[in-house]
């Protein structure tokens, strides 16, 4: 569904990105994992061209991806961003009504409103209440379900268990799951290594700009080095 091939991303001085390759199938959850400023959000905010990539393909569904953000959001992909950027002084219900602001078909947009409450019985509680007085769990709720409303083929979710107590976390990493049931692909950035890699069907390890390993989310889960260095095991003497 998704190939990126030799991306590479400049911050004027600093080479954020160096020759990417990723490839997401169809209905997989596909995790990225990786330390603080290795590169995560850059990745996916050069795949949906909030940033310029200065070198390097992205195709969906074998097509070369256009510049332009709302063109994208139109092809079938969604981006969760980190710190979940919720409207603060809307309502539950708009926010999530402007994840579909692309949309013109209304049946099918009062189908997928009526799926996001079931995914979140909190947000159909809250749908009057304006978003910026959510808690943070509720929010990243909120920014997963607005994401959903644009009714994507596969969504970007970056750090989605940033900041959050651990049994929300344990939460929406089974919302993750239940959003793949819903036939939808999902790339996933995350700092939690383990949790990331225990839903993922396949999984890459960023560092310092460049993919350092890649396999299996079950098999990554196991190799020694990622342990030490992500999931804080130390290595047998």
């Amino acid at each position: 569904m998704l190939k990126i091939r030799d991306l590479n991303v400049h911050y004027g001085g600093i080479h954020a990105l160096r020759g990417v390759d990723i490839d997401v199938e169809a209905g997989q959850i596909v995790s990225i994992i990786g330390s603080n400023g290795a590169g995560k959000s850059t990745l996916l905010n050069a795949i949906c061209a909030v940033v310029k990539s200065s070198q390097g393909t992205v195709e969906f569904k074998g097509k070369r991806l256009p510049k332009q953000v709302n063109k994208i959001v139109e092809l079938g992909i969604s981006q969760v961003p980190e710190g979940r950027l919720i409207f603060a002084n809307l309502t539950v219900k708009d926010n999530l009504m402007m994840g579909a602001y692309l949309r013109n078909d209304k049946d099918k947009i009062k189908m997928d409103l009526q799926k996001v409450y079931e995914l979140f019985p909190r947000l159909l509680e809250r749908k009057e209440q304006m978003a910026g007085t959510l808690s943070g769990g509720e929010q990243q709720m909120l920014a997963m379900g607005r994401g959903l409303m644009s009714d994507p083929d596969i969504i970007l979710l970056d750090e989605p268990s940033l900041g959050l107590a651990p049994l929300l976390v344990n939460t929406i990493f089974e919302i993750i799951l239940d959003i793949k049931k819903m036939n939808k692909t999902i790339l996933l950035v995350e700092q939690n290594a383990y949790k990331a890699l225990s839903i993922a069907d396949y999984g890459y390890v960023l560092e310092q700009g460049k993919i350092s390993k890649n396999g299996p989310g079950s098999k990554l889960i196991l190799d020694s080095a990622i342990q030490e260095a992500y999931l804080g095991k130390k290595k047998n003497n």
